[in-house]
């Protein structure tokens, strides 16, 4: 992605209705029944809030896509949306008009015009995700709501040797939510890592796209590897194995951050910073 700068992000001058609009969105999931905005239900969404605080800046509905859909208790560091402009208004306007409405849990980064054939979904080549894991014996006060607590002692070392097995176009059954809607089990993995900063590791993960609770699944399942519970090629075993059931219980939401989304470079989108913030450096 290129980077187009501050002077993009608060730009003054006044884009025109229609425009198609791209933003970059953080927030805190802690507070909220995933991104989805729910037509039925009462409980706060992320889609929710932000097209409300939206609507307050365009005087009318406003709606809006993303690359990626979190659940309830994930975190976004880097979630694309796109909407359709309704009304002319700038850049500065939808970001500092944006955040204005918005609860202090999330913030929108910057907002730019795009061609009308950008899709926040459909045009994402890769989507990037970390989990975050606090080991240590006692859970942390600070940041509880944005880490995994697990007290076992962890190898960061054999957790990332397993995590190879992981790489490429391969069929992911067995780290698949058992409501997951796709149509097929394949996704290609481009990187998974997995490094200790002090008490804290960290599964970074990369991959064109991810089934429904992909990467809480593998976070499970690499703990195990990590604690000794199960040897080095579990990882493999489970992947030729496809059955869910013999995979580790699901990693708890807590600790997820879709950290980045990458685009073909025609787009111009900023680039993102490396983050969460909650990591050390």
């Amino acid at each position: 992605m290129a980077d187009s700068g501050a002077d993009r992000v608060f730009a003054s001058t006044s884009l025109p209705s229609g425009a198609r609009i791209a933003c970059r969105i953080e927030y805190d999931g802690s507070a909220y029944h995933g991104w989805q905005a729910q037509l039925k239900s009462p409980s706060p969404t992320v889609q929710g809030a932000l097209e409300h605080a939206l609507e307050r800046v365009a005087a009318q509905p406003v709606r809006v896509h993303c690359a990626g859909r979190t659940d309830t208790g994930v975190h976004g560091h880097a979630q694309i949306i796109h909407f359709d402009a309704p009304c002319a208004r700038s850049a500065k306007a939808w970001v500092l008009g944006g955040n204005s409405h918005l609860p202090p849990d999330i913030r929108i980064h910057w907002a730019q015009p795009v061609a009308e054939t950008f899709h926040a979904r459909f045009s994402a080549l890769a989507r990037r995700y970390r989990y975050i894991i606090a080991n240590g014996t006692v859970r942390p006060a600070l940041c509880h709501r944005q880490l995994t607590w697990q007290r076992k002692p962890l190898q960061a070392e054999r957790m990332h040797t397993a995590a190879q097995a992981l790489l490429g176009e391969q069929d992911f059954s067995a780290f698949r939510a058992a409501a997951c809607q796709s149509r097929t089990p394949f996704r290609h993995v481009n990187h998974c890592t997995v490094r200790r900063y002090g008490e804290l590791l960290v599964i970074d993960i990369e991959a064109n796209a991810f089934l429904h609770h992909m990467v809480r699944n593998i976070a499970g399942s690499l703990m195990a590897v990590g604690s000794g519970e199960q040897p080095l090629d579990w990882i493999a075993a489970l992947l030729q194995g496809k059955d869910r059931t013999r995979a580790a219980e699901t990693a708890p939401a807590e600790g997820l951050y879709l950290v980045d989304v990458s685009y073909p470079s025609q787009f111009g989108l900023p680039a993102t910073p490396p983050g969460p913030l909650v990591l050390p450096g």
